[in-house]
């Protein structure tokens, strides 16, 4: 499922290729804020819809000030993102989200340390009403408490299981849905566009 920025004036070309390729879907991108210390990542978020998009909204995410080391300079990592949007489905309205979480277990550490950028995204989705999407790449090596977390404000992942990142065996990407949605399937596709496998899940109305 699933970014214009504030601190870019272009959108980039990988969002402008998919853009292109899907003719007549509506989109939203959005960068991550300035920052002197960003590292060429590719942490844009965008949401494509087959549906006209409105409320679209950004919010920052802070990142822990854990240091790391990368071509042999310490740093510490910059903030992420979580972008959001409403459209209409068979006159229902439905909030989707999209995010992309710092990954603390590659830095020796972990969310559950510094659970600020999952506890930011768990007040999103406690404020919203209705059918609710929220999709990513949430970085969390030890998926258990992420889905104990959003559970219990609700939300539940169309899949815990069928691993979704090539380098480990990690289940790093979740599709959540509130209860106003109920799953009727999922797949796991391996992509050559990424280092992450890709996560598709059908799902209908409740009631």
């Amino acid at each position: 499922m699933p970014s214009m920025g504030a601190c870019k004036s272009n959108p980039p070309p990988n969002y402008t290729r998919l853009r292109a390729s899907l003719k007549g879907y509506h989109s939203y991108f959005s960068y991550p804020k300035a920052d002197p210390r960003e590292l060429p990542f590719g942490i844009g978020l965008a949401i494509f819809s087959r549906t006209p998009l409105h409320d679209t909204f950004r919010l920052d995410l802070p990142s822990a000030p854990v240091e790391f080391e990368f071509d042999g300079v310490k740093r510490t990592p910059t903030d992420r993102l979580l972008i959001g949007a409403k459209t209409r489905l068979n006159g229902i309205e439905v909030q989707l989200f999209n995010t992309h979480l710092l990954a603390y277990f590659m830095l020796g550490s972990s969310s559950e340390s510094h659970p600020q950028q999952r506890q930011l995204v768990v007040e999103q989705l406690r404020r919203a009403q209705g059918p609710t999407l929220l999709a990513g790449d949430f970085n969390v090596s030890r998926r258990d408490s992420l889905v104990q977390q959003f559970a219990d404000a609700g939300f539940r992942s169309v899949q815990t299981t069928q691993v979704t990142w090539r380098h480990r065996p990690f289940v790093l990407d979740h599709i959540f849905h509130s209860r106003h949605l109920r799953p009727l399937n999922y797949r796991v596709e391996p992509t050559r566009a990424s280092d992450h496998h890709i996560l598709v899940a059908d799902l209908e109305f409740v009631g």
